[in-house]
């Protein structure tokens, strides 16, 4: 009998395709892990825009974790939309209460197209409940912004901002800095170390799912038995190669190619 491991998504849905849940599940697979998810929001939207959201009732959330957890199990967790306060909580209580392993916290709260995928009045919520439970939070520069109180415009400030981050309770920060002018940098700290990746920009608007995408690569990873850094160095490369080639579907901001290979995911598949 194959022992697969298993990463349980907890995140909105995303009816286009190429975030959210879905993006989260094709990463998944593309690294050889079981993915499982927990739905927080159904979202009406393509590439253009979001057009509509509709909320899971916070009770309803837990029900879909308790049921995962209590027949499947999980070896790591990801989260991305979690759209109000009351979800937030119970997601931070029965991660909490799970003890699981890896968990990866990608803080999402607007969508590409300016659209609100956290209510203002979480984002308290989301710092004390739930960043102290990750293994690493990933915020872009924008959201890094608000989490900090503090304006973004340079590789010092992300450093700056990182180590804020963890000194208000994080265990390790990556700050993702592709809205800065440049090379995009994006920059770990750890609570001791402090590393950083660099990328030539690709000119290409289609992007829809980047952070998701990036952030299930790396749960799947530390599943896997790779350290932090190996983690975010493969899942980097991942996105990368993904961006490269991605999908021209629909008029607006086109999804990622999930189903690139890149060199070492036969090595991460192992296991």
């Amino acid at each position: 009998m194959v022992m697969m491991k298993r990463v349980l998504t907890i995140a909105g849905s995303d009816s286009g395709g190429g975030a959210g849940i879905q993006a989260d599940l094709k990463t998944f697979s593309a690294f050889g892990v079981y993915g499982m998810s927990v739905i927080t929001a159904v979202t009406a939207q393509n590439t253009l825009r979001v057009n509509g959201i509709t909320g899971i009732p916070p009770k309803f959330v837990g029900l879909q974790f308790e049921s995962v957890l209590a027949d499947i199990g999980a070896d790591g967790v990801k989260t991305g939309m979690l759209y109000t306060p009351e979800i937030v909580q119970i997601v931070a209580h029965k991660i909490h209460k799970s003890r699981i392993p890896h968990v990866v916290v990608d803080p999402v709260l607007v969508a590409k197209d300016g659209s609100s995928l956290l209510e203002r009045r979480a984002i308290d919520v989301l710092k004390h409940d739930l960043f102290p439970l990750a293994t690493v939070v990933t915020p872009n520069v924008p959201e890094a912004e608000i989490f900090t109180d503090m304006p973004i415009q340079s590789l010092d400030d992300m450093k700056e901002a990182a180590h804020i981050m963890v000194n208000r309770g994080c265990r390790a920060v990556l700050i993702k800095g592709g809205h800065l002018e440049g090379q995009a940098v994006d920059v770990l700290f750890d609570g001791d170390v402090c590393s950083s990746w660099t990328s030539s920009r690709i000119k290409t608007r289609n992007t829809h799912g980047t952070g998701c995408t990036l952030s299930a690569a790396i749960v799947a990873n530390l599943v896997k038995g790779k350290s932090l850094q190996q983690a975010i160095g493969i899942s980097k490369t991942f996105v990368t190669k993904a961006i490269q080639n991605a999908l021209s579907l629909g008029k607006g901001q086109g999804p990622l190619n999930h189903f690139v290979r890149i060199e070492g995911m036969e090595e991460a598949d192992d296991g």
